[in-house]
Parts: structure tokens; C-alpha cells; sequence
């Protein structure tokens, strides 16, 4: 645990030096259950350069020594593309006051030594240093049969009330994605949760 570190990047030219090194460390953790991602390098890098581009952004990044191995992200929803913002227009949540967690990636090495905890700490300071009221993101909802659920498939549910966080009643995405035992993407639907802070 000694050789752990987590530092949140706000500079704009250090979150995008790190771009290769989140890109594929998400195509790594989002291989796994529940997102069964099929993901490519090249849409990393450019989902990942549009996410870091604003200047409130914040890449928190978790080394064990020199080597990344875990990552979170967050930006305000004001920065957002209209289909991440429009699930909450539609029912009358101001966007203004909103800050969006992206992705929250660990190596399952690393799981349980309460990194989690630590990005969704410098994720609130982030979002409250940018003024932000409130605080969101989404997760995707599976089948409880789903063929390729775990048997022992970890609900990050209750890890993410403790944090204070509820889900947003009728607040839902659907994002497409190729699963990884897919020929095509297919449409996957994501609940919005949300606190105050």
C-alpha cells in the first residue's frame, strides 16, 4: 500500500499527456462485468481528449509506483454532449449546478483498498472547487440473468449510498456499445445517480 499514490490532474496538458495510459486502462476494466465493452484505442483517445478539454475538468489518476492503475474522471455537465444532458433537461434538473463523474477505473488487483473511496473524494473537491452543487453520474442496468453475470458479481449500489449518492427516478440513458460476445453494438440502458453536496 506504501507505493500507492492518487493525485487529481487539473492541468489541462497533464490529463492530456495521460490520455494512451486511461484509454487503455479503460478498455482493460470495461471488458469486465457489467459493461462487457469491446472498446478500440482510437475512440478512447478522442472520447477521452473531448471529456479533458474543459477547464474545470479532472483526471484523478492512482500509481503504484510509477505505473497507472486505476482512474476516475469528472467535468461539468454544462461541457457535456446533449445526449448526456438531455435526461436530465427532460425533467427539469438545472444542468448549470451539475458536475458528471465519467469513468471510475481500477485494476481488480487494486480493489478494496479503498481507492474508490479516494476518487470519488477528489471528484467532490473538483466539482465543489467549479462551483457545482450537486454531483451525477450513471451506471448500466443488466439482467439479472444475463449469461455472463458472475456468479459472485459485485452491486456497487451500496457502495455508492454510502457515498450519499441515490438514483434519479426516471433519469436514464440508453448508450450504445459493442459487448464483447456481439457482432454489432447494441443499445444499453443507464441509470443516473446523483447527491447534493
Amino acid at each position: 500500500m506504501s507505493n500507492l499514490t492518487v493525485e487529481t490532474l487539473r492541468n489541462r496538458e497533464a490529463r492530456h499527456a495521460a490520455i494512451d495510459d486511461l484509454a487503455r486502462l479503460r478498455i482493460t476494466v470495461f471488458r469486465e462485468w457489467p459493461y462487457l465493452y469491446d472498446g478500440s484505442l482510437d475512440y478512447e483517445r478522442r472520447y477521452l481528449s473531448a471529456f479533458l478539454e474543459g477547464k474545470d475538468a479532472a483526471l484523478v489518476i492512482a500509481r503504484d509506483g510509477k505505473a497507472i492503475i486505476g482512474a476516475a474522471t469528472a467535468s461539468p455537465m454544462s461541457g457535456q454532449d446533449e445526449a448526456l444532458q438531455a435526461p436530465f433537461r427532460d425533467h427539469g434538473i438545472d444542468i448549470a449546478c451539475l458536475f458528471y463523474f465519467g469513468e471510475s477505473v481500477l485494476l481488480a488487483d487494486y480493489r478494496g483498498r479503498g481507492l474508490g473511496h479516494a476518487f470519488f473524494d477528489a471528484r467532490e473537491a473538483a466539482a465543489r472547487d467549479a462551483g457545482a452543487t450537486a454531483t451525477c453520474f450513471c451506471g448500466v442496468i443488466r439482467p439479472i440473468d444475463h449469461p455472463r453475470r458472475p456468479a459472485r458479481a459485485r452491486d456497487l449500489g451500496p457502495f455508492w449510498r454510502k457515498r450519499g449518492y441515490k438514483p434519479l427516478e426516471g433519469v436514464m440513458a440508453h448508450y450504445e456499445w459493442k459487448d464483447i460476445d456481439q457482432p454489432e453494438e447494441t443499445s444499453h440502458p443507464m441509470q443516473y445517480w446523483s447527491r447534493t453536496l
